[in-house]
């Protein structure tokens, strides 16, 4: 059963800008990879499932309900971490913490002490004042001290440190472990594919793909690096028609075939000059990317 829900979500900003015709299902304890770089249409759509903006077409759902019109409905049972942390005025993160356990009716604090040693929050001093480090570690615990069943989570480990990046993998995964239903808006690979049982990536507010992790992993697909004598040969072995993709940089080709055309290729290659030969495994960074070759300003992480 589908805990979270968008069905063809669309917000038009005007000017290409916004989110187009999204779907996203997330089964119950199931962990969702939102991909995509800043900028793409990940917190768009998680501000609308969180009930924050109402959309020009389509509809969010969490448990079955919409969230725009119940979102009050849905605090209990949802922990959410924004993207961006924006805390009030006049407080310190004590006071934060006890303020949104008032509001959520909280009662005892073993949960919220363990996480408060987990990601070693200082919260003592006001949260205008704190490193956004630790603004976010406030937000962490804030999020999960009610133990939500159902985690939205957008950016979770931004202004983190590698040590408490890694700190909050390991949770998710304890968290997965627990049963947990999440939704894990993020650009940080590793994240992604340590965490994720599906993945969709976003480009230009439109899901470009969406796939099973362990397919990923070990799906038919298979890359090949191949080095010829000659360019003429090079570009010869790209006309192949099991040939799905291919780069051809002078001697150098890069192709992609299936895994069931591999004694084709071979076949074909034993009577062809080459000088080196060698298999690429693709990772979830290289398949990404293949989506944002033309977009040169994307920044590897």
């Amino acid at each position: 059963m589908s805990v979270i829900e968008v069905e063809k979500l669309t917000k038009d900003y005007g000017n290409g800008k916004g989110v187009f015709d999204i779907d996203l299902y997330v089964d119950e304890g199931e962990v969702y990879g939102f991909l995509g770089p800043n900028g793409a249409g990940k917190s768009t759509t998680i501000r609308h499932l969180m009930g924050f903006s109402r959309p020009d077409i389509g509809e969010t759902r969490i448990n079955g309900k919409n969230t725009f019109n119940k979102y009050y409905d849905l605090l209990k049972d949802v922990g959410y971490l924004p993207g961006e942390i924006a805390l009030p005025k006049g407080l310190t993160g004590d006071e934060f913490i006890k303020m949104m356990k008032d509001l959520r009716g909280m009662k005892g604090d073993m949960r919220t002490k363990e996480l408060i040693d987990t990601f070693e929050l200082d919260y003592s001093g006001d949260t205008k004042s704190m490193s956004l480090g630790q603004k976010r570690k406030l937000a962490i615990v804030v999020a999960f001290m009610h133990d939500p069943k159902i985690l939205i989570l957008d950016e979770p480990t931004s202004g983190l440190d590698p040590i408490m990046q890694k700190k909050f993998i390991e949770f998710v995964v304890n968290e997965k472990k627990a049963g947990k239903t999440i939704l894990l808006s993020s650009h940080i690979f590793s994240e992604v594919d340590a965490t994720c049982d599906k993945i969709a990536i976003i480009k230009d507010g439109r899901i470009v793909d969406r796939f099973v992790t362990a397919d990923f992993k070990h799906r038919s697909k298979k890359c090949y690096e191949i080095d010829f004598d000659d360019e003429e040969t090079a570009r010869m072995i790209v006309k192949k028609d099991y040939i799905s993709d291919a780069s051809v940089s002078g001697k150098q080709v890069v192709i992609t075939i299936d895994e069931k055309d591999t004694d084709a290729l071979m076949a074909d290659l034993s009577l062809l000059p080459i000088c080196d030969f060698k298999e690429e495994i693709v990772s979830l960074q290289d398949h990404f990317m293949s989506f944002y070759k033309e977009d040169l300003t994307y920044e590897r992480v």
